[in-house]
Parts: C-alpha cells; structure tokens; sequence
C-alpha cells in the first residue's frame, strides 16, 4: 500500500517553524541539481490539490500542485542550485547538499528545524534525515514538487538554445535518444564531466 504524506511529522517535532527539504536531478548528465526548501505556516487546509511524492505525480498534477503552494500566503518556499561545474568539484552528493543548505537560507524566514528527504542532514543544516520523506511529510513532498518542476522549466528554457538535444523530453537523463544525441553533437557547457557517459565522450576525444 503506498504511503499517503501529512503533517505527522511536522506536528509531532516539537518545533514550530518547520522547513521541508528535497532535490531533484541527482541522476541527469546535464544541467544543475535543484533543491526545494517550503515551511507551512499552517497546517490545516481545505483546497489543498494532491501533495506526494512529485515521481508519482503526472506532469500536470506537479504543476498544478506547483502553482498552488507558490501563490499560498501560509506557504513559504524557495529554491537553491549546484551548477554542473560545482558538480563535478563537489561531487553530486556534496553538491545535493549544497544545494538544499542554500534552498533553506533563500528562505524569508528561518526554520527551527528542517525535515529532509534522505539518510542524511546536510551539515550546515538542522534536522532530521527521513527515508522516503517525501512519502511521508507533506512539507518534504511539497518541497519535492518546488524542485522538481522548477529544474524542468529550466531544462525546457536551454532546449530552446539547444534542441539538439530534445531536453524538454529527456531533461538530461541519460536516455537512448540523448545519449546518441551527445555522440553526435559533442557536449557543451552545461554537462556534468565528471559522469560515466559524458566523461567517456571526453576520454575518447583526448584519444
């Protein structure tokens, strides 16, 4: 049985100003990692759309759930980046981290303690590391969303620069279409270097 997210999680920490934490696109070869950080005010809701874990959700329910926790004057949300080149000095893991701390201090108010999806609490942050969080704190899955949909608009926003590369579709997901895409256009400054595929092309050019 798939597991619905509330605010357990958040009412039962103790704390009042409460920050859910969550990022997207560890796995792409191209483009930043993004993380969401939003704080309800409230908790209690009577047009709330559906709030889960944003893989689960279609493109449209992402979007509609989207617009409602940015325009929602009890939400506050915002959003922090890795760039590719932090990436690949970071690594993806330490960049993920970065990523979130920075999410959390764009915020225009500060949490007493942030949930985060994960095993582990970036160390310039405050928290508890809940696995499968964003199945389980509506805070953690609405941050998902944030972060989820922002990084695909950006991606939409560079196919348009690049359309070679059909990132509307892919997102920069090593798919078959745009690894073969990246065979035959080369890479530019948006790739991540340092991942398997795109480090290979590098290797082979070098050869």
């Amino acid at each position: 049985m798939r597991s619905v997210p509330d605010f357990s999680f958040e009412i039962n920490c103790g704390k009042k100003i409460i920050a859910g934490v969550d990022e997207a696109g560890r796995g792409p070869l191209c483009g930043p990692v993004v993380a969401g950080a939003v704080v309800f005010l409230k908790y209690d809701f009577d047009d709330m759309p559906l709030i889960t874990d944003s893989k689960q959700m279609s493109e449209k329910q992402r979007n509609i759930a989207y617009d409602w926790i940015t325009n929602n004057p009890d939400i506050i949300w915002a959003v922090g980046q890795c760039s590719p080149a932090e990436i690949d000095e970071l690594n993806i893991l330490w960049a993920s981290m970065r990523a979130m701390e920075r999410a959390v201090d764009d915020l225009s108010i500060s949490p007493e303690h942030c949930l985060i999806d994960g095993n582990r609490v970036p160390n310039g942050l405050n928290g508890t590391a809940l696995v499968k969080g964003d199945a389980k704190s509506l805070s953690i899955a609405s941050a998902s969303i944030i972060a989820k949909v922002t990084r695909d608009r950006l991606m939409h926003e560079l196919a348009q620069k690049y359309p070679e590369y059909a990132w509307e579709k892919n997102a920069g997901y090593p798919t078959a279409e745009h690894l073969q895409a990246i065979e035959k256009y080369g890479i530019n400054e948006h790739y991540r270097k340092t991942f398997g595929p795109v480090k290979k092309i590098i290797d082979e050019k070098k050869v």
